[in-house]
């Protein structure tokens, strides 16, 4: 499908991968039938892909669900998904977190182009990249308690590992807004740049990313993500096994 019909889309320009929300006149708001075109995306990816942009076309990254699909009646929204026994309720939202949990692969460094609104599912899908590059005016919630729910596109466990507990449960109980000022001091940037100067702090970082050994980068993308999951000795027992992995191979004794 076009992404006139799914409202997303992949571009492919070598190590490089950019995935676009094209629904700017809805400041983005996203819909199930993007979410099964994200999902899609990680198959589709050539295999020398290594580095995921996700933006949003227009002034906004991503207002949210939109409102107006998962509030109707057909396939996808909250009547439908409500209707459904819990066990397939629960398979179904599986599916949806696919869209998302993706941008996590350990081959990949995802980077969410922030500006305008990221509000819900757009705060959760700016949360599932691996780094977040803000322009100014970015804008965050997250917003499911003010319609009853709760995230459930993974994004709860980012949130609580980027700014820990206390304030992860504040942000999703109030669902209150943050500025990108706010979000880099709490820990949810990577960088705040001018919103002019958004699309060029990308691409630096992107080049930042491709200058180096690419194996190098996947092992240090295991190390730091494991690791709050790890004791100490753990941890450096990891470290230890990934140098060995590194010095074979740079020795041209790998596997």
């Amino acid at each position: 499908m076009t992404a006139a019909a799914t409202g997303v889309r992949l571009e492919c320009d070598g190590a490089v991968a950019t995935v676009t929300l094209t629904r700017p006149d809805v400041l983005n708001a996203q819909t199930p039938a993007m979410w099964q075109a994200m999902r899609d995306f990680s198959r589709k990816l050539p295999g020398d892909v290594r580095v995921v942009v996700v933006r949003g076309e227009g002034r906004a990254f991503s207002a949210g669900l939109d409102l107006s699909v998962a509030g109707a009646s057909g396939p996808g929204s909250f009547a439908e998904l409500s209707t459904l026994p819990e066990q397939e309720c629960a398979d179904r939202i599986a599916e949806l977190q696919d869209a998302f949990t993706w941008l996590h692969r350990p081959d990949l460094v995802s980077i969410a182009a922030v500006q305008g609104h990221a509000i819900g599912a757009g705060f959760q899908l700016a949360l599932a990249c691996d780094l977040r590059v803000l322009a100014e005016d970015a804008r965050f919630s997250m917003a499911e308690v003010t319609l009853g729910l709760v995230p459930d596109l993974a994004g709860t466990k980012r949130l609580v590992e980027l700014v820990g507990y206390s304030r992860a449960l504040e942000l999703c109980a109030t669902g209150r807004r943050l500025d990108a000022a706010e979000a880099d001091r709490i820990g949810l940037a990577t960088l705040v740049v001018p919103t002019g100067e958004l699309a060029g702090a990308v691409s630096d970082l992107t080049a930042g990313l491709l200058a180096n050994d690419r194996d190098a980068v996947v092992e240090i993308k295991a190390l730091l993500a494991g690791a709050s999951g790890r004791t100490p000795a753990e941890q450096e027992r990891a470290e230890r096994e990934a140098q060995t992995r590194r010095l074979r191979e740079l020795a041209g004794r790998g596997e």
